[in-house]
């Protein structure tokens, strides 16, 4: 049996060989991050061993997202995970709360009452090739600067019905981003960070449109100024990216299933959050 107590930041190392156990690329960069936006639980065997993890990443008072969800291999199937996750929902309350889960996890989700909202799509590689996408008159790309974060942190929570006004600041403080201007309006941006061996995109925030075409500008422009680099991008299934993405060169790797209990997010239909930040974070 495993007791369980509060995942701190002494836990980081254990957390990375456990993460590393299950073929997660995280680095104890990712791990500090993680640890230092949200809150949870370490399962530990009797020897002190840490065997499970879970984290809580608190958006506003109404929303939660659970992520970092790992049960040592040896250790599955004795009941880790549904103690983990009843700890957090415990924690959380009536929040509505969203997860990530695997094919392994799935099951356990649905039996605490989970249902199913979206289909993620894992994409990664380095060869890719990116075209030139045009953008409708009086629309560019340009730097984001320091005095965007309002206006971006608005973006986000609005495209993804999170309250992301605490998340934004320290997420700018380790990603490079660029800005989607129109006629001088900050209309959507898409950030580009370091992440396991490699790069993530996103969040890829942008307007609703049938062709997704600010979307792709945005992912593009990352993409053509690291071609040759490992990168990752985590799409919603519903916005029809993924032939795309693999068309540049960036496979289907994973598929994840979006899950919510106690309601949904609500996200404003005029913008779209065509990728994930992580899929922790959302």
């Amino acid at each position: 049996m495993a007791e369980y107590r509060a995942f701190t930041l002494d836990d980081i190392p254990a957390a990375l060989a456990l993460s590393a156990s299950v073929k997660w690329r995280h680095r104890a960069d990712d791990w500090r991050f993680a640890a230092r936006l949200g809150r949870g639980f370490a399962a530990v065997d009797r020897d002190g061993r840490l065997v499970g993890t879970a984290l809580a990443f608190q958006f506003g008072a109404h929303a939660a997202t659970l992520g970092m969800f790992i049960v040592a291999p040896e250790y599955q199937r004795r009941g880790i995970g549904r103690g983990l996750l009843e700890r957090l929902i415990a924690t959380l309350g009536p929040r509505v709360l969203l997860i990530h889960a695997s094919n392994e996890g799935r099951p356990l989700c649905e039996a605490r009452g989970f249902t199913r909202i979206d289909t993620i799509h894992q994409h990664q590689g380095a060869a890719f090739q990116p075209p030139l996408v045009s953008l409708p008159p009086g629309e560019r790309l340009r730097p984001i600067g320091a005095k965007d974060t309002p206006r971006l942190a608005e973006l986000a929570s609005r495209a993804s019905g999170l309250d992301r006004t605490a998340m934004l600041p320290p997420l700018l403080d380790v990603a490079s981003g660029i800005a989607l201007d129109r006629d001088g309006e900050l209309i959507g941006f898409a950030l580009f960070r370091r992440f396991g061996d490699g790069h993530v995109i996103g969040p890829v925030i942008a307007p609703e449109s049938p062709d997704e075409s600010r979307a792709k500008a945005l992912i593009s422009y990352w993409l053509a100024l690291n071609a040759g680099m490992f990168v990752r991008v985590d799409t919603p299934l519903r916005h029809g990216l993924s032939s795309w993405l693999e068309g540049l060169g960036l496979p289907l790797v994973d598929t994840i299933e979006q899950m919510s209990l106690n309601g949904l997010p609500l996200a404003d239909g005029t913008l779209a959050q065509y990728a994930l930040t992580s899929q922790a974070l959302w």
